[in-house]
């Protein structure tokens, strides 16, 4: 087709074999979207399209994707706003025919070059964000280098539990998939579920495979992308299925803790040295706890 459709906070390209998704960067363009940049959406990674009616006169163009097909859709788990919701077109009132067509035009193609919408896509069609990826937690800082993610804890933030299995280190290899609560919700964290047949613990900020949000720490446009480009590792590694439902427990390994390296220790104690001198942690916490990072050297 390539014809060109521009919504609100959106512009979607309509090529012969895909959809080329471009967001805006203005200050009232999500910030998922804002991070997001621009997605190629090939047909046979979409399962319908939709016109209806959107809010304060609007309409809502909305190509579907089939599950299985975009690593951010399967991390999100369904747990995406609609304004969130990178599918969806917001179009004024008045330009419904001119969308109607468009949605006409992407039908006609999708019944002649995309599978059948009910069957899952046996693998990731649509790109997941590049590494390399890192956010702040509520707990820790999180990084993703494209084959290993790395968890560094907040001495103002972690859980005992934490700071005693240390920092944390994972090879995608190990990986089965991941787990994606919206910081949005009660209790939002991002879980690495682990191959193996034990149990990692349910609550999340007792995990070292997990890192928990907190007000302003994790949010939506960086937790999110990060979680997708994870999963879409682990898929390609062929490690294993990429699980990303959101459950009370799964099954993994025990969690060893990964050899500290001397760069994060050192930064763990400049850290320390600011909260002393600002005055949030006394003198002998300073002390033991100054000790008991030297000690992991």
């Amino acid at each position: 087709m390539g014809d060109v459709l521009a919504g609100i906070h959106a512009t979607w390209e309509f090529e012969s074999d895909s959809v080329l998704i471009r967001f805006e960067r203005g200050i009232r363009t999500p910030k998922l979207f804002q991070a997001l940049r621009e997605r190629r959406v090939p047909h046979e990674a979409l399962a319908s399209v939709t016109l209806s009616p959107g809010k304060r006169g609007t309409v809502v163009l909305h190509a579907v994707p089939r599950p299985g097909a975009d690593p951010l859709m399967e991390a999100a788990a369904g747990q995406l706003k609609d304004s969130g919701d990178p599918y969806r077109l917001v179009l004024p009132a008045e330009r419904e025919t001119l969308a109607e067509y468009y949605a006409d035009e992407l039908r006609a193609a999708l019944a002649t070059t995309a599978p059948d919408e009910k069957e899952p896509a046996d693998r990731f069609l649509v790109a997941a964000p590049p590494a390399p990826l890192n956010f702040k937690a509520y707990d820790g800082k999180a990084s993703f280098d494209g084959s290993k993610v790395a968890f560094r804890w907040f001495w103002t933030g972690a859980s005992s539990a934490k700071w005693k299995a240390g920092d944390q280190r994972f090879d995608v290899s190990e990986l089965c998939g991941v787990e994606w609560r919206s910081p949005e919700v009660f209790d939002g964290y991002l879980r690495l579920l682990r191959r193996g047949d034990q149990q990692q613990p349910t609550q999340a900020d007792h995990d070292p495979a997990a890192v928990v949000f907190g007000l302003g720490y994790g949010p939506v446009h960086e937790s999110l992308p990060f979680a997708a480009a994870v999963l879409a590792a682990v898929r390609t590694s062929g490690a294993g299925p990429a699980v990303s439902a959101v459950t009370g427990s799964v099954p993994v390994p025990a969690l060893a803790a990964a050899r500290p390296d001397p760069a994060d220790i050192a930064e763990r104690i400049r850290h320390l040295g600011d909260l002393h001198e600002a005055g949030l942690v006394t003198d002998d916490e300073f002390s033991a706890k100054k000790a008991e990072l030297l000690a992991e050297l």
